[in-house]
């Protein structure tokens, strides 16, 4: 991990794991949502590194709200 982003966006995606497991009913449709954020953070690291600093931010804040509706829809 050498910049910035790589940095948020590997934390980010640690908090979803985390929050999968600790936090939701576990369930496949819960996991997929969850996986759409990974997908989001790891779009905004490569915008990120390739320069984009404002879109990347952009899509690490999208990427969290969703995940944290998610979690909060499908708590247990």
């Amino acid at each position: 991990m050498s910049t910035f982003f790589d940095v948020i966006t590997v934390t980010c995606f640690a908090g979803l794991v985390l929050a999968f497991f600790q936090f939701t009913d576990r369930e496949t449709r819960t996991l997929v949502h969850l996986l759409l954020a990974g997908i989001v953070f790891a779009v905004a690291n490569q915008v990120g590194n390739a320069g984009a600093v404002i879109l990347a931010s952009i899509l690490i804040l999208a990427g969290a709200a969703y995940a944290c509706l998610v979690v909060r829809n499908s708590s247990a």
